[in-house]
């Protein structure tokens, strides 16, 4: 299988590759600068200078592919995100290079175009679990998320399986939110608003990447990839503190969460996201089951 891949270089992408790779793919992968073209190749893959903005340039990069894998985005980190117009590029990726994407896959007759998508999109449902039926209600700072999904709902129209993965929180190492909220652990603050007794739903960045290597083999459709065991946040960042040891944090009320716009108002949710459906279409399972382990593990790899 030939693969082109958007995003190879990201914290999700640069664990992607070796998989491909490995399971004998020809993998052809966007790099920005040499430093990150080295790293492909070192990995195995083909490193490709692309605008994805340049819906030519695109198709000529993506032509022959079997399959399309759009894991790029542009996520501001720390409290550069809560400044006006942090994300006006990481939107400008999923609405403009998400469509020219798509339509280079559909040029290319690809079999299957994968798009990554942002699962804390849904409403807040209290303690009721979240599946793929429930409508997005996204805030004004994620609103492309939707045109992200629509371009791959075009290439499923076209015939071939356009296959969206909203994913939840990410953490781990080298994981700049992992960074931030260990911060504000240890500064006995949590690090996320909504009140103690509300779910989060949170991914190990290696399962991430083990789910998009999977997601070439599912139908096309919209699927969850989270952990399979959502925690209140109280007693998820207990457990960090635990991890570290540090006393337990003191929770953010969820009115904290709307003197942050519309970022404070998406990271305040509660949502008990379910992976049922994609679990069950797949082979994939997450290695990380739950911040349980996962906290324990963190805390681990980053004192090596």
């Amino acid at each position: 299988m030939r693969v082109f891949v958007a995003g190879a270089t990201g914290v999700v992408g640069r664990r992607l590759i070796p998989l491909l790779v490995d399971a004998g793919a020809t993998v052809t992968a966007v790099a920005r600068t040499d430093a990150k073209a080295a790293q492909l190749k070192k990995q195995g893959a083909t490193p490709k200078r692309v605008n994805l903005f340049d819906p030519a340039a695109v198709e000529a990069a993506v032509a022959g592919s079997d399959a399309v894998i759009n894991m790029a985005t542009r996520i501001p980190t720390g409290l550069r995100m809560f400044l006006p117009g942090a994300f006006n590029e990481n939107a400008k990726i999923r609405t403009e290079a998400s469509q020219n994407l798509a339509s280079a896959a559909i040029a290319a007759r690809a079999k299957v175009f994968v798009q990554e998508s942002f699962a804390p999109v849904y409403p807040d449902r209290g303690d009721e679990w979240i599946d793929e039926s429930v409508p997005i209600e996204p805030s004004s700072y994620v609103r492309s998320v939707a045109d992200a999904e629509s371009a791959a709902a075009e290439f499923t129209r076209s015939g071939g399986a356009g296959v969206v993965l909203r994913f939840s929180l990410f953490y781990g190492p080298q994981s700049s939110q992992s960074a931030d909220m260990i911060k504000s652990v240890r500064r006995g603050m949590s690090p996320l608003p909504g009140g103690g007794g509300a779910y989060m739903s949170a991914l190990w960045i290696d399962d991430a990447a083990s789910a998009v290597f999977a997601a070439l083999t599912v139908p096309a459709g919209v699927y969850n990839v989270t952990d399979n065991v959502p925690m209140q946040r109280r007693e998820a960042f207990n457990l960090l503190a635990d991890a570290l040891g540090v006393k337990h944090p003191r929770m953010l009320p969820r009115w904290a969460g709307r003197m942050l716009g519309s970022l404070g108002d998406t990271i305040g949710r509660s949502q008990r996201i379910s992976n049922a459906k994609f679990r069950q279409a797949s082979s994939w399972v997450p290695g990380v089951p739950s911040l349980r382990e996962g906290w324990a593990r963190l805390v681990k790899e980053l004192a090596r």
